[in-house]
């Protein structure tokens, strides 16, 4: 029985459970973690009933018959036995909410009142290994806790789905990407599968993923992505709980930030923020780009000082919660300094009226979709850079060099983050210009399967991020040469109007120059 107590000083809870420890499963619970779990919730703001309605939803989509298997990710390691931070694989927790590794899930539609049968694949109770590493969840208590209709040892998985093919109509599965931006390596040899969940390589295993024929093996990717686009009340109160803490450290940055600081003391300070309010990770290595840094779409290294009068890019998120699955990130440009030169409030003004112009269309209502919204951040910014002195015409300086990344994304669980499709910029502009598919070249963000061309729907969050970045040629203006600028916020779409999650995050003149000059009464620790 838990027996509540207050807790001195707490700002986020007043009251708690007194917690088990250790805990006796191998990911945060009511009994171990009920300062993060609620009553009902499976992980943190999501019940359990939601897990099974996604189940439901994606054995909807699928024909009579049909099995879908999802897999976890191994430990990945820095060198020999220091291993990274885990993070779940993306649609192995979307439909499970089992955060271990070697584990996986098959899921086989029938004709149940439940509609499918759910057997969890996982490593169970290892004494010897809890030493070491804390306790793991037990066969049982996975099947009580994760509502499997079975649960059965990691090591029976092949022997399992063997045994299911014969009466299988279709088998959905996808097999780790080891590049998710290049299409050509979207699938690993079938075989790899069960070497990749268990470390084996039984001749017995390879037989089974082998015996699944061409024929019948679909990808899962395109289902998930269905189900994934559209995220639930649920979902939608913890992406804003996630955008209020990385933009409250946006915020604090600004505060914190000074000239002669090295562009890594703003990474660790953002990190810190979004830490000492609950976040598990960063969503992604950030970018804190001093003045022509900022040229620099992925601009990683910040190893550099920020001098006075440099505006300062920031494109930084985190993972909030226990699970590496409530990401919000925003991206800011603020002036070193406190106040913008006027030359820098100029192309910022311009910038941040084509961004909150988008917002207006981001409604389910208004039947814009992804294609026609980066046709219009085009040709917005276009018109905003023509009217301070750039003199654009059709030559395609703004696409090619101006704006050379694409308006925004989904964003969600799948968040890749990888500001390497930039690297593909010469091979996109065309494919833009042309009103091409760019989702059929690369694999972006929250999945790389939404049609680009089908309209926002709503319950949709996407990123609306236009940018300049000027180079020092002599067909752009001399005083906005090696000024990048970047506004980004995460905008859930609604039937008649868009709601900015990332909200806290100023992004108005006067608020940044606020917020840098602590007149907003933040303070920056």
């Amino acid at each position: 029985m838990f027996h509540s107590v207050r807790r001195a000083g707490a700002a986020r809870f007043s009251t708690r459970n007194i917690a088990t420890k250790p805990s006796q499963h191998g990911q945060p619970t009511i009994t171990s973690h009920p300062h993060l779990i609620r009553r009902h919730d499976l992980t943190p703001g999501i019940p359990s009933s939601e897990y099974e309605q996604r189940r439901r939803k994606l054995m909807d989509l699928l024909p009579e018959k049909s099995i879908a298997i999802a897999v976890s990710t191994p430990v990945k390691y820095m060198s020999g036995k220091i291993f990274y931070k885990y993070r779940p694989a993306s649609d192995m927790w979307y439909l499970t909410g089992f955060e271990e590794p070697d584990s996986a899930v098959v899921l086989q539609k029938d004709s149940s009142s439940k509609g499918y049968k759910m057997t969890l694949f996982c490593a169970g109770t290892d004494m010897s290994k809890a030493k070491w590493n804390g306790a793991t969840t037990s066969l049982s208590a996975a099947k009580e806790i994760f509502q499997a209709d079975d649960t059965l040892p990691i090591e029976n998985f092949g022997s399992h789905v063997k045994s299911l093919l014969s009466s299988a109509s279709l088998v959905y599965v996808d097999l780790p990407n080891p590049a998710p931006w290049n299409p050509k390596t979207s699938y690993k040899k079938p075989r790899s599968l069960l070497k990749y969940l268990s470390g084996s390589s039984s001749t017995e295993q390879e037989d089974v993923v082998d015996s699944i024929s061409g024929s019948m093996r679909r990808p899962l990717a395109p289902q998930m992505g269905k189900l994934r686009s559209i995220k639930s009340k649920a979902e939608q109160r913890v992406m804003r709980q996630a955008a209020d803490i990385s933009g409250r450290a946006h915020a604090k940055v600004m505060r914190f930030a000074q000239p002669g600081m090295l562009e890594a003391k703003l990474e660790a300070h953002f990190e810190y923020i979004c830490a000492l309010e609950g976040a598990k990770r960063l969503a992604y290595v950030p970018v804190v780009a001093s003045g022509p840094n900022a040229l620099i779409l992925h601009y990683t290294h910040n190893n550099q000082i920020i001098e006075k009068d440099e505006l300062v890019l920031i494109d930084a998120g985190c993972e909030y919660d226990a699970v590496a699955t409530r990401l919000i990130l925003a991206t800011r440009t603020f002036p070193a300094s406190g106040t913008f030169t006027p030359a820098q409030r100029e192309l910022y003004s311009a910038v941040l009226s084509v961004q909150k112009q988008l917002i207006e269309l981001c409604t389910a209502s208004q039947g814009y979709s992804s294609q026609e919204l980066h046709r219009k951040s085009c040709s917005l910014l276009k018109q905003e850079l023509n009217q301070i002195g750039f003199n654009l015409g059709t030559e395609g300086d703004l696409e090619r060099v101006l704006y050379p990344h694409y308006f925004g994304h989904p964003i969600g669980i799948g968040e890749l983050r990888s500001l390497v499709f930039f690297a593909l910029r010469q091979f996109l502009v065309l494919d833009i210009l042309n009103g091409g598919l760019i989702n059929s070249m690369i694999d972006l963000h929250e999945s790389a399967h939404v049609d680009r061309s089908s309209p926002l729907k709503e319950g949709m969050v996407i990123t609306i991020e236009p940018g300049i970045y000027v180079p020092p040629t002599p067909n752009f203006p001399t005083h906005f040469h090696n000024i990048g600028i970047r506004i980004e916020d995460e905008v859930l779409v609604q039937d008649k109007h868009a709601v900015v999650l990332s909200v806290s995050a100023p992004k108005e003149i006067a608020d940044i120059e606020g917020a840098c000059q602590g007149l907003l009464g933040l303070e920056p620790y």
